[in-house]
């Protein structure tokens, strides 16, 4: 085994015994890059990982694999795992990528990355733009996935080679973990070595990382005694000693590195390989493993030393100049040494990077790392932080020396230390921000910078641990010394910890204190904004319906003139949904809230009141509306983690989607494995997750059990004044509950939603109430009931719902022997039904309809929900403002197919008829 041609990747003497190791490289160059023979060939690469302990030759297989990958003209991405670099973020992928970005200027960068360059940059290197916020760690991690893919394509055949993954960056390790499946449908091989042994608990992913790719790491095994007779002869020469080469197995236990180093040694000391000689291997042995190594660099010299010091220090971003600048040295000494060090099998002579430094092998970098006295280690990761800072690396570069500096109080230190974590925060690493910060503290920083610091340092935990968050944001208030700009931006964040761990009475409480202390009067606006907004969370809220007289006098004179008044507008439009008065109320704050934009991201107003304003419109029967401006708010919401309020809106509207679909199996699925069981969260949640727990049962038929939970539903929302029937249509639900056994109380429950929907206005509303009031109707007031439902809800965005009545309306014509006008309204169901995926109320159209004796026809797939020429008519004639009488006459038609016509332009558009005008001049709805 020639260990420099293994580091060098340059062929060297064949590897003994990795026949089998060799032929899988090999294997997957070919499955990569095609036969050779000119064939046009599908190329498909895959994962091959190498593991076993240190010096059984990964690094040499992995070296084997680079070259071969180069003779064939493969894209070759190199990166290695660097034993103290494990805490800088991004790292690893840093050293796979930048040699290709690096080849080209910021425009092919921007090209290349596209929307994703803002979000991406930091975490490669590039230099993002100035106002670009901290992106989450999961967007970071799709745009990773979508630059290598991209590179992937434009660079085929590639071979992405990690070694030393043990010791990779956490922020890397995930990023190639998760996206390593993908690499089966690229042309890219992923190429791995490791230590299991020293893989972190956090590591268990990658740990199953071969195995979710269909075959396990190759496990290198010592060498055998014959191999090792193989290697000792081919160094000492074939006279040998079988005893000698047997012994030398026998100390080294088969490790190729402490077998390449043994020979050399014994070859140095002119050792004749003779069995009388034996006795002399194990002490040679034991050098190996211990100070021998450091006995041969304390031979070469205090100068030697110092170099080999430095480039431990610097580790994996060791360069010549660097090192020189560590160790104190000139340019043309450090020259020398490292020729020197060559020599002495301590550095490679070649490397992956030809302006880099590298130990021949990671256990002689460990060796003199640990061998470093401890003063001195500390001394020379503060020179190599200077260093690597005056070479324009970064502030995450160098604080990854300070953190192994001793506190001092230097103020440099701790604003190189906030920089660095800027840096990560922005890359969308907030753990290593965290790290950086909490050093920063114990250096530490002078008074008046304190608050800022632990500010900051809650502010790298407030997307992965708002409980965390917590104590440090409270920290922050009670520091003696605080701005007051300050002061609000730690208020504003704490209140979102509070609110993001289900602690809404505390994030009310303390903006409530902000407000009162405060003597600016937009800053008391801003604290009362917040207040309102955390109380509207509140599910212990004391007095909801006082707390609405209060914002809608508030809002009487608010023009929208600044943020806070527009989200205290936002605020007054979601509550009067709650309370069911007019959605033509509750639109024109949403619109005057809206103003000139409300923003998901900014860091000082959070993402909730964004999503509330979205939801006005949503349940305002603007659903087209609402899906532009929702997308991205819910996406972060969701960051915030597992058991918030944004997971129990997530999980709650998945079982009624699923339930909407008749997947009532799939809903109890999902429900138990969340742990939606009836249980009321301390925070209000959208939609009510007891009210959703009702449904699956009444779905289930378990009506006793759904008529208490809903009822309790009632108490609860009817207590704080939360009266809309659209949000929560507890009674709608209850009155089907209760209708088997008492079908009076059902009866007066139905009525009471249905006025409630009427108050409210919206087609939507009003076409659900009149359904459900018809489900618990007798005789001909059902058929009366469930015609005005149709009406009602051909002319909302309300697509299932439609569904639903129409078929319901066609079973209950069928019923009293109207075969004609039933087949109709079944038809038209069963297409809605089938456009809204709901296949088990597809499936009782279908009985409805072989029932009157009728097949159902082919329906027209209506993939893409484009309008049609007449429906396209229709529309632009009712954006003007023409009733459908009007709109016949001009058109041609009977009034009953311009209501058929409008129907299905609403489900398309997304909006009902008061928003087509915003809509239409937007653009062809066809292009939606």
């Amino acid at each position: 085994m020639n260990v420099d041609a293994e580091r060098s990747g340059r062929p060297g003497r064949a590897l003994v015994e990795r026949d089998a190791e060799l032929g899988a490289v090999e294997a997957a160059l070919k499955e990569l890059t095609g036969s050779g023979d000119g064939a046009a060939e599908p190329r498909t690469g895959g994962v091959i990982a190498f593991a076993g302990p240190a010096g059984v030759g990964k690094t040499a297989l992995l070296a084997e694999l680079r070259r071969q990958a180069a003779g064939r003209r493969c894209t070759v991405l190199f990166a290695r795992g660097g034993e103290h670099e494990q805490g800088v973020a991004f790292h690893v992928v840093r050293q796979l990528l930048q040699p290709l970005l690096a080849a080209v200027g910021e425009d092919e960068h921007r090209r290349i990355l596209g929307s994703w360059y803002d979000i991406v940059a930091p975490a490669v290197g590039l230099v993002a733009s100035p106002d670009a916020g901290a992106p989450d760690p999961q967007g970071v991690r799709d745009g990773l996935d979508w630059l290598v893919t991209r590179l992937a394509v434009e660079y085929a055949p590639v071979v992405m080679v990690l070694d030393d993954a043990h010791w990779a960056d956490a922020e890397s390790l995930d990023w190639f973990t998760r996206f390593a499946p993908r690499a089966q449908d690229l042309p890219m091989l992923l190429a791995v070595g490791y230590r299991p042994e020293d893989l972190s608990a956090d590591a268990a992913d990658f740990r199953r990382l071969a195995e979710r790719q269909g075959s396990r790491p190759h496990l290198l095994a010592p060498l055998t005694p014959a191999a090792v007779v193989r290697m000792v002869r081919d160094v000492l020469g074939e006279e040998a000693e079988d005893g000698f080469c047997r012994e030398c197995w026998a100390v080294t236990g088969g490790n190729p590195f402490e077998l390449v180093e043994l020979t050399a040694k014994i070859r140095d000391q002119e050792i004749k390989p003779q069995s009388a000689n034996t006795t002399e291997l194990r002490g040679l042995a034991s050098r190996v493993r211990d100070n021998g190594l450091l006995d041969r660099l304390e031979r070469l010299g205090g100068s030697a030393t110092r170099l080999a010091w430095a480039v431990a220090v610097l580790g994996t971003e060791a360069t010549p100049a660097l090192a020189a600048s560590v160790a104190a040295l000139s340019g043309a000494e450090t020259a020398e040494l490292i020729v020197k060090l060559g020599d002495a099998r301590i550095l490679a002579r070649c490397t992956a990077r030809e302006d880099t430094v590298e130990f021949l092998h990671p256990l002689i970098a460990t060796a003199v790392y640990r061998a470093i006295p401890g003063a001195m280690r500390v001394a020379m990761h503060g020179q190599a932080a200077a260093a690597v800072l005056n070479a324009g690396l970064g502030a995450a570069a160098g604080g990854r020396h300070m953190l192994e500096m001793h506190p001092e109080a230097d103020t440099w230190v701790v604003e190189q230390l906030r920089e660095a974590a800027r840096d990560y925060l922005r890359a969308g690493a907030p753990d290593a921000a965290r790290r950086c910060l909490e050093r920063a503290l114990r250096e530490p920083p002078v008074l008046e910078d304190r608050a800022a610091v632990l500010f900051e340092l809650g502010c790298s935990t407030s997307l992965t641990a708002p409980a965390t968050t917590v104590n440090h944001l409270r920290a922050a208030l009670e520091e003696p010394v605080l701005d007051p700009a300050l002061r609000e931006a730690i208020t504003v964040r704490l209140a979102q910890a509070y609110g993001h761990s289900g602690r809404m009475d505390e994030a009310s409480r303390v903006v409530a204190a902000e407000a009162q202390r405060a003597t600016s009067t937009r800053t008391r606006l801003r604290m009362q904004a917040d207040q309102f907004m955390w109380n509207a969370f509140r599910a212990d809220e004391p007095d909801s319906p006082a707390r609405s007289r209060r914002l809608a006098r508030l809002v009487e004179h608010l023009s929208g003139r600044g943020l806070a008044e527009r989200y205290l507008l936002g605020l007054r439009a979601w509550d009067a949904v709650l309370r069911g008065e007019p959605a033509a109320d509750a639109l024109r704050f949403a619109e005057a809230a809206l103003g000139s934009g409300l923003s998901w991201t900014d860091d000082n107003w959070g993402f909730e009141v964004p999503v509330l304003v979205s939801l006005t419109f949503m349940y305002c029967d603007q659903p087209g509306r609402a899906e532009e401006l929702v997308r991205e708010g819910l996406r972060i919401a969701h960051r915030v983690g597992t058991s918030t309020p944004a997971q129990w809106a997530a999980v709650g509207t998945l079982v009624q989607t699923l339930l909407a679909g008749g997947r009532v199996a799939e809903a109890q699925q999902v429900a138990q494995a969340y742990g939606h069981d009836g249980t009321t969260p301390s925070a209000v949640v959208y939609p009510d997750a007891q009210l959703v727990y009702g449904e699956l049962l009444l779905a289930r038929n378990l009506h006793r059990e759904a008529g208490r939970q809903l009822a309790a539903v009632g108490r609860r929302l009817e207590a704080r004044g939360i009266r809309n029937p659209s949000w929560c249509p507890w009674q709608a639900r209850l009155s089907q509950a209760l209708s088997p056994n008492d079908p009076d109380q059902a009866a007066e429950l139905a009525d009471e939603a249905l006025r409630r929907a009427r108050q409210f206005g919206t087609d939507s509303a009003i076409g659900q109430a009149l359904h459900n009031a018809a489900a618990v109707a007798r005789g001909p007031q059902r058929i009366s009931l469930l015609a005005e439902a149709v009406s009602h809800l051909e002319r909302s965005p309300a697509a299932y719902d439609l569904a639903l009545a129409l078929i319901d309306h066609g079973a209950a014509l069928r019923r009293i022997g109207l075969p004609q006008d039933a087949g109709e309204l079944l038809y038209r169901g069963l297409e809605g039904a089938l456009q809204c995926g709901a296949e088990a109320l597809a499936g009782r159209a279908r009985d409805e309809l072989s029932a009157i004796g009728l097949r159902p026809l082919q329906l027209r797939a209506d993939e893409t929900y484009a309008l049609t020429r007449q429906e396209q008519a229709v529309a632009e004639r009712a954006a003007r403002g023409l009733p459908d009488a009007g709109i016949a006459d001009a058109l041609g038609l009977a009034e009953t197919e311009v209501a058929r016509l409008l129907s299905g332009v609403y489900r398309k558009a997304g909006t009902n008829r008061e928003g087509l005008a915003r809509m239409l001049p937007e653009g062809d709805p066809r292009q939606r």
